[in-house]
């Protein structure tokens, strides 16, 4: 079974992250054995970037949730540095802002959705209003309970536009959380992502499982899969991640255009121009 299939959320399938090793790595015994498919995913996804930018016919949305420190902003350093920043972009949704309130819950997220040719990364995402806005009461349940069905709706308005979907929770262990938030004190590197809010955090844990779980449970379909990554390992987690885009992108069979210009002529005029130059 590939990662693809064992990673994946089948649609109607019931999680329990308690179930998942967050520690899995597959048939990799260790980060040097998975070197060599890692940079094999980074040089295709750069070609696969490539023939989508110049195609124009498909565009890819990259969703990314995990709890702190699972790893959001190194898979977009380490995996989607591959990609050319010219038709790549990452947004990140962080709490909204008073203009962004006024608006429906979706309002914010539209405008950065990828048009064709384009990839988009979102560091969290619409997902947020069903998480956080859940787990620390924002609103009443009447009304985040209501939002599935509505991400639903607007995920599957977006494929129908040949967006894919594909959409990462980077799992880790509550003890793993713990090392990185050591490692983040102890790095004077990585002390500005130190934040107050980091260890407070931790006593929702349960809830914020709970509500991943339901929104693994509820928003995994089959055009806008969810796939559970396990992330102790960082190394595991890119190659993860980078091979189901990889697979994802190679099963559109995407080409790029043909020229629209004579080349024939074209190579005539630069011989000429050669020609004249030596003269």
């Amino acid at each position: 079974m590939g990662l693809r299939q064992k990673l994946i959320v089948k649609p109607g399938s019931r999680i329990r992250l308690k179930d998942i090793d967050a520690s899995f790595h597959g048939d990799y015994k260790s980060e040097d054995h998975a070197k060599e498919d890692l940079a094999a995913n980074s040089k295709r996804l750069t070609e696969l970037q490539r023939d989508m930018y110049g195609e124009k016919k498909h565009s890819l949305l990259i969703v990314l949730q995990g709890i702190d420190a699972a790893g959001k902003d190194g898979t977009c350093w380490h995996v989607l540095s591959a990609m050319n920043p010219q038709g790549t972009a990452v947004t990140g949704f962080k709490q909204p802002t008073p203009e962004e309130s006024a608006h429906d819950f979706l309002w914010r997220v539209h405008p950065h959705v990828p048009g064709l040719g384009q990839v988009a990364v979102f560091n969290r995402s619409h997902y947020e209003d069903v998480l956080v806005v859940r787990v620390h009461d924002l609103v009443p349940k009447s009304v985040w309970s209501g939002r599935y069905e509505l991400i639903n709706d607007f995920e599957k308005m977006l494929t129908a536009h040949n967006v894919t979907i594909l959409k990462f929770f980077l799992y880790i262990s509550p003890e793993e959380q713990l090392e990185r938030f050591r490692q983040r004190l102890d790095d004077p590197t990585r002390q500005w992502k130190i934040s107050d809010a980091d260890y407070k955090e931790r006593s929702f844990w349960d809830k914020y499982s709970d509500a991943y779980e339901d929104m693994l449970e509820k928003c995994s379909t089959k055009d806008a899969p969810w796939y559970v990554i396990p992330s102790n390992h960082k190394w595991f987690r890119n190659l993860a991640v980078s091979h189901i885009v990889r697979k994802s992108l190679e099963d559109l069979n995407m080409k790029l255009p043909q020229p629209t210009v004579d080349l024939d002529q074209i190579r005539k005029e630069y011989h000429s121009a050669e020609a004249n130059k030596i003269k």
